[in-house]
């Protein structure tokens, strides 16, 4: 007999400690502290005692619905105890009283799962919480009306440092337009030339800086022939209005041809602003692809269309050596 009871007590102990056989977690929860002043904070806190193998989650929430807490901060889980493959869980949230009473936030909940099963626990005492609030004997307190407002005497003191340094600030700006007047008249300039806009750019030379900005793009080198054709008889359009008047923005590779007959150009400057339209036609309306020798001469052909076709005082202010290389 005694041999058998020693058998059934192994087996139970055993089974105590296989997984499957451990007890589900225990839940426990309070608060901290448990008496309030109306907006004041305290801890909400769950405390879970599980077995290693076992998952539990925490519940997460912002506050009561009504209004009467709110969440301020939710704390990581932490671990107080580790005992072999006893652990003692704790979950802190710090929460916000915002009415007053005694309230019951009833029993903590969190989801467990074990192998197949899936289940919410819960522990077994309610927390309660008590938010009190000011009480005021309006009986022992008297009403007064707010206080007029007191004028206190002006002193210089106050003002003295202002003074002193915005004194200093205008005399160095008087000295300072002193200083730029007489510089300026040294130049034979005035004052109101300094808010004066800049003069418009003559139109060739704002011609050549488009070119060779478009030039430093390399469209046509990474085959966008029709942006680069673009560019060039827009440039070209520009040009051709600001030197001679005629509105090429608007009209088509055509009209410029015809528009510009009447115009005394050099039979160079004409044939090179026919071709190079007749060009960029095919290459935006019709795909054309022109390789890279035709794109290089169409773009001198639109830089020497712009020299060629400047202001005769504008070239005949070019440096004699640049006339000696151009022979």
């Amino acid at each position: 007999m005694t041999r058998i009871t020693s058998a059934i007590a192994a087996a139970a102990l055993t089974l105590a400690a296989l997984p499957g056989a451990a007890q589900e977690p225990v839940v426990r929860s309070h608060v901290e502290p448990d008496s309030v002043m109306i907006g004041d904070r305290f801890d909400y806190i769950i405390d879970v005692e599980k077995d290693l193998v076992q998952v539990v989650e925490f519940p997460s929430f912002t506050g009561s619905p009504e209004g009467d807490f709110e969440l301020v901060e939710e704390f990581p889980v932490d671990t107080l105890l580790r005992d072999g493959r006893h652990l003692k869980l704790r979950k802190r949230y710090r929460m916000a009283a915002f009415e007053e009473g005694n309230f019951n936030l009833g029993a903590a909940a969190v989801l467990y799962a074990d192998k197949n099963i899936l289940d919410t626990l819960r522990g077994r005492d309610s927390v309660y919480l008590r938010v009190n609030t000011f009480q005021i004997d309006s009986t022992s307190q008297s009403i007064y009306d707010l206080k007029p407002q007191k004028t206190l005497p002006f002193r210089m003191a106050e003002i003295s440092g202002y003074l002193w340094w915005g004194t200093l600030v205008l005399i160095v700006l008087v000295v300072g337009l002193w200083g730029l007047v007489r510089y300026l008249r040294s130049r034979g300039k005035r004052l109101g030339d300094l808010f004066r806009p800049a003069p418009p750019l003559p139109p060739h030379v704002g011609a050549i800086r488009a070119l060779e900005a478009l030039h430093n793009q390399k469209l046509w080198q990474n085959n966008r022939h029709k942006q680069y054709y673009s560019g060039l008889t827009d440039i070209l359009r520009t040009y051709i209005a600001g030197r001679w008047g005629v509105g090429a923005m608007e009209m088509t590779s055509d009209e410029i041809i015809d528009a510009m007959r009447g115009i005394e150009l050099p039979d160079k400057a004409r044939m090179d602003l026919t071709s190079l339209l007749r060009t960029a036609d095919l290459a935006k309306f019709a795909k054309m692809a022109p390789d890279a020798e035709q794109n290089e001469n169409d773009y001198l052909k639109a830089y020497y269309f712009v020299e060629e076709t400047k202001p005769a005082s504008e070239q005949a202010e070019e440096p004699e050596g640049e006339e000696i290389m151009k022979n």
